[in-house]
């Protein structure tokens, strides 16, 4: 059964007014496989072919990414399917290939193949239209193998992005390790500095933007977005076991096709829970709702949305 959740759905903490249609974003409180692939079965038309599971399989060890267990038993019910990633621009567990194969084993992720994309170092440049500063983008070369892709996000904190959603993990996480995560943090790929000295706020919401709308216009309508709010760290999954403790609940399972109005949905679950001081700092100081009002001036999605919670 399914009911539209009242007042949540009609909130927008970046106060932009819009007029128009509403994009469905379902929802449920409860956090297992089960709703995990319930939710997914109501946005999956146009999933098709070859499948990419886009994942943050995290740091060694790390204590909040997604359940493997979880994410087993939703991989199995997709069709052809693999879960991607790419190698990262900080020396840290999954900088080379060699290092990432043996984090995914530490990790779990071992129950089906997973796909890194730019190993070899090797790369394919997808067209960003219309963006605010990048005409490319270097992708993992195989991302172009896939006929559709399945966002699968934990949804928390991010150190320099203030939260990570469904934009942070393709902007960032399809982009090539020392190539296109060098584009997407505004850097030198042939002199990077310390991470701390990379740029951020509104840039760095608008080159993640433009990353991630690379993604989106290659998939079209062939891309979902799952955005699971558990263990909502202000710490990503790339801080592994430094990651701080939670300090919020657990809020629940958010997907939809429209990667502005999933994201947009979350932030709003996030200002609207009275627990989340800590989050709603660390999106602030780091002027995180910027990729939320940047993904809505390039047309990538509606931040108007209908939240329709599931039991």
């Amino acid at each position: 059964m399914a009911n539209q959740a009242p007042v949540v759905g009609s909130k927008n903490v970046t106060g932009e007014n819009y007029k128009g249609s509403a994009a469905k974003v379902y929802f449920t409180k409860k956090i297992d496989a089960e709703h995990l692939i319930k939710l997914y079965k109501m946005i999956d038309e146009n999933i098709f072919g070859k499948v990419a599971i886009k994942l943050h399989t995290g740091e060694k060890n790390g204590p909040n990414i997604l359940p493997r267990d979880m994410v087993k038993a939703f991989q199995a019910q997709v069709p052809n399917s693999t879960i991607v990633e790419c190698n990262t621009l900080y020396h840290g567990d999954r900088y080379t290939t060699e290092d990432h194969r043996d984090t995914l084993k530490v990790n779990g992720w071992t129950f089906c193949d997973v796909d890194i994309m730019d190993e070899n170092e090797e790369i394919v440049n997808l067209p960003v239209r219309n963006g605010f500063h990048l005409k490319e983008v270097a992708m993992g070369a195989n991302l172009v193998n896939y006929d559709s892709l399945i966002v699968l996000t934990h949804y928390k904190g991010h150190a320099m992005g203030g939260f990570g959603g469904s934009m942070k993990n393709i902007a960032i996480g399809c982009a090539s390790g020392h190539v296109g995560k060098a584009q997407v943090h505004g850097v030198d790929p042939d002199n990077v500095p310390d991470w701390t000295e990379w740029p951020v706020k509104e840039y760095f919401m608008e080159l993640m933007a433009d990353s991630a709308k690379a993604t989106c216009d290659y998939f079209g309508k062939h891309i979902v977005f799952l955005n699971v709010m558990r263990r909502i760290s202000v710490s990503c999954d790339c801080e592994g076991t430094a990651a701080l403790e939670p300090t919020m609940k657990d809020i629940g399972i958010a997907v939809s096709t429209d990667i502005l109005a999933v994201d947009q949905a979350c932030c709003d679950l996030i200002y609207a829970a009275s627990d989340s001081h800590d989050m709603k700092e660390r999106i602030e100081t780091r002027h995180g709702l910027r990729q939320l009002s940047a993904m809505a001036e390039k047309g990538m999605g509606n931040p108007q949305y209908e939240l329709i919670e599931v039991e």
